[in-house]
């Protein structure tokens, strides 16, 4: 095995920088998390919203479609569709 040199000592400037851009950049991620998750709670909201008025949309589509198939159905056995 090769023997590794000794660790170089390094500058206590260059080590508090190290240091303080770590921690700055820990900050910086925190603060900005906070304000896309509000963001994205906002958006959650009013996409619930319109979830229920889509999804009551949906049905009402779903009734109408099916009530069709059912008078074509009844329409090819020859039974009169009920009004």
């Amino acid at each position: 095995m090769a023997d590794l040199a000794a660790p170089l000592r390094v500058s206590p400037f260059i080590r508090f920088s190290r240091w303080s851009l770590l921690l700055a950049g820990i900050a910086y991620g925190a603060i900005r998390h906070g304000s896309l998750s509000r963001k994205e709670a906002a958006i959650r909201e009013v996409e619930t919203k319109q979830k229920a008025i889509r999804d009551a949309k949906l049905a009402e589509e779903k009734k109408r479609l099916a009530k069709l198939e059912l008078d074509d159905l009844a329409k090819m056995a020859g039974v009169p569709p009920e009004p």
